[in-house]
């Protein structure tokens, strides 16, 4: 029951950070809004590695940098894939990707949830799809947001980076505390950085888009160090099957806050995500 509170915990974090920053997206570029929460994270997390301790060995370092690596080549794939592709597509495909591999990586190697538990999971993996799905009208369309061969690419690239995280922070050592957390956002900041330094755009947003990257970047450290607990406390393939959900957060967010209707897909999603969530804890 610990690991799928702290798995609602990341979904819900990670939602709301989502919905956060795509709101400091709409008055700024999103590369400035990364710039701004990557390393505020990055000082949230020393803050409370001080707090929590853990042992800074050779494996939990050399993990931490490696997740570096993947959770910021994950996020720059992500916003270039976004930037040119058509998000119908691209979103729901990383988030499959973020879900699935996961939780093909737990059965591999040898976790055995219960039949409802496997039950539930299959229903999230198809909730994640629906709930993430954009659904547009023709009007919305723009004709350079087409699927090519590099939105493909980056695509897959963004998901499986993403997953890679997942099931690399799984493996660090128990005793490692939030170093490999820490030293991932390290590794990150320094990718977003000079990404961002590259294009031109070293200049961190201000006014409204400001504070709502610095509530993005509270709740996504929220997100990490949430997962990263529910992972000690569970299943690989099922803490990252509900953490995946995380786009319904956002989902409902957009409804309350901004009056958004969430599409007929979008909706069966939803009832779906709940389902999932119900299924998954009648069978752990």
């Amino acid at each position: 029951m610990t690991a799928l509170l702290l798995s609602l915990v990341a979904a819900v974090s990670y939602g709301v950070s989502d919905f956060l920053g795509g709101l400091a997206s709409r008055q700024a570029r999103a590369l400035t809004v990364v710039l701004v929460a990557f390393p505020l994270g990055t000082v949230g997390l020393g803050g409370l590695l001080l707090v929590a301790g853990g042992h800074a060995g050779t494996h939990a370092l050399l993990a931490g940098c490696v997740l570096g690596v993947l959770s910021g080549l994950g996020v720059l794939w992500f916003y270039a894939a976004l930037a040119v592709g058509p998000m119908s597509v691209v979103s729901p495909l990383t988030a499959l990707l973020v879900a699935g591999l996961p939780l093909l990586a737990g059965v591999a190697k040898g976790e055995r949830p219960g039949p409802l538990a496997i039950a539930g999971a299959a229903v999230a993996l198809v909730a994640v799809v629906l709930v993430s799905r954009e659904e547009r009208t023709a009007v919305d369309e723009t004709p350079s947001a087409r699927l090519t061969a590099p939105v493909l690419w980056m695509t897959i690239g963004s998901g499986a980076a993403y997953a890679a995280f997942f099931v690399l922070l799984d493996g660090v050592p128990p005793d490692s505390g939030l170093w490999p957390l820490f030293v991932s956002r390290v590794v990150a900041s320094t990718l977003v950085v000079a990404a961002c330094a590259l294009r031109g755009v070293l200049r961190p947003p201000g006014g409204v888009a400001l504070r709502l990257a610095v509530g993005a970047a509270i709740l996504d450290v929220t997100a990490n160090v949430a997962f990263l607990y529910a992972l000690r406390a569970g299943l690989l393939s099922l803490v990252s099957v509900l953490t995946a959900l995380y786009p319904a957060a956002t989902v409902l967010l957009a409804r309350v806050v901004l009056g958004e209707r969430p599409g007929a897909v979008q909706r069966i999603g939803l009832g779906l995500a709940a389902a999932a969530v119900t299924l998954i804890a009648v069978g752990s």
